[in-house]
């Protein structure tokens, strides 16, 4: 199911914004409370959330509050907890726009500890 690059997974302590902002697909790398160190173009378009007003707020709180839930943020709790997040799924986000429906992975960075949702529109 997964939609991201292998030169991507392989890369991701050392993404800066020009890496990710070249993805076609959303890129958000996250604490592990969920604030948001990094927000690509791809996600700020299909979000209509600016970088630079994602950047420093928490993910599942203040800017994709359709995702603090069981579902979403549960499973995101669930592996840094055990330091094992590495898991993809369908999610359908509500917040700020019509329903739109995505596949979702997200990774943890071992080296940093930091922990990557990525996100990418599936085709109508």
């Amino acid at each position: 199911m997964s939609f991201i690059d292998q030169s991507v997974l392989s890369r991701l302590d050392n993404l800066d914004r020009g890496d990710v902002d070249n993805l076609d697909y959303g890129a958000v790398k996250v604490d592990d409370e969920g604030k948001i160190l990094l927000y690509n173009r791809y996600e700020s378009e299909l979000a209509g959330v600016d970088p630079s007003t994602a950047e420093g707020k928490n993910f599942f709180k203040e800017i994709a509050p359709c995702t603090n839930n069981k579902l979403f943020y549960g499973k995101f709790q669930k592996g840094v907890d055990s330091n094992e997040l590495n898991m993809a799924f369908n999610y359908t986000f509500t917040y700020k726009m019509k329903p739109t429906n995505v596949s979702i992975q997200m990774i943890r960075s071992e080296k940093d500890n930091s922990n990557w949702i990525f996100v990418k529109k599936k085709a109508a």
